[in-house]
């Protein structure tokens, strides 16, 4: 293995390992002195890789943020829409509450409003792609809207699934239907 390759391999373990590290503890858990512990590295290998904290959460933020927007489409690809309650009702919690912290830092931190809004915007693509509407259709945002309050209250407030379900089910409805 060339030393490139290890380096590679060695910053792509950091950027894990502080992925692993935001939703297990959230953004203040996110330190180069915590992921250079967790990931059995010397502190200076996460400062060498990662110049601030800023770098290390924005790009631990963009990992988080790609990886669940594959899973996303995987899983509405595979189950549709409708059944998307069951989705969040049995993902990974922490990992939902760590794209739920984006939002809340984004609104602090300019640096991670973009990745916020990539999400957003994946998510739009995801549902206009899947009802086969066009890219200007206000539907699908206004339908991400919905599912994004079902979603947080569920993960917040812990809501029953027959409740998200039903409230999901009602939205794809009424946004669907086709007018006349």
């Amino acid at each position: 293995m060339t030393r490139q390759e290890r380096g590679r391999r060695r910053r792509a373990h950091l950027l894990t390992t502080a992925v692993t590290l935001l939703t297990e503890g959230g953004f203040n858990a996110v330190t180069h002195r915590n992921v250079a512990r967790r990931a059995g590295l010397p502190l200076a290998a996460t400062t060498y890789y990662f110049t601030s904290r800023d770098q290390l959460l924005t790009e631990a933020f963009q990992h988080l943020v790609h990886t669940e927007l594959d899973t996303l489409r995987h899983w509405i690809t595979q189950h549709g829409l409708p059944e998307l309650a069951d989705q969040i009702h049995h993902a990974d919690r922490n990992r939902q509450l760590a794209l739920w912290e984006l939002y809340v830092h984004a609104g602090r931190h300019p640096h991670l409003q973009d990745i916020a809004r990539h999400w957003t915007d994946g998510c739009v693509s995801i549902i206009t792609d899947t009802l086969h509407l066009p890219a200007d259709d206000p539907r699908p945002r206004l339908l991400y809207t919905a599912i994004s309050a079902l979603w947080l209250e569920h993960v917040v407030e812990q809501h029953p699934l027959d409740h998200t379900r039903a409230l999901l089910t009602t939205a794809l409805t009424t946004l669907t239907r086709k007018p006349g």
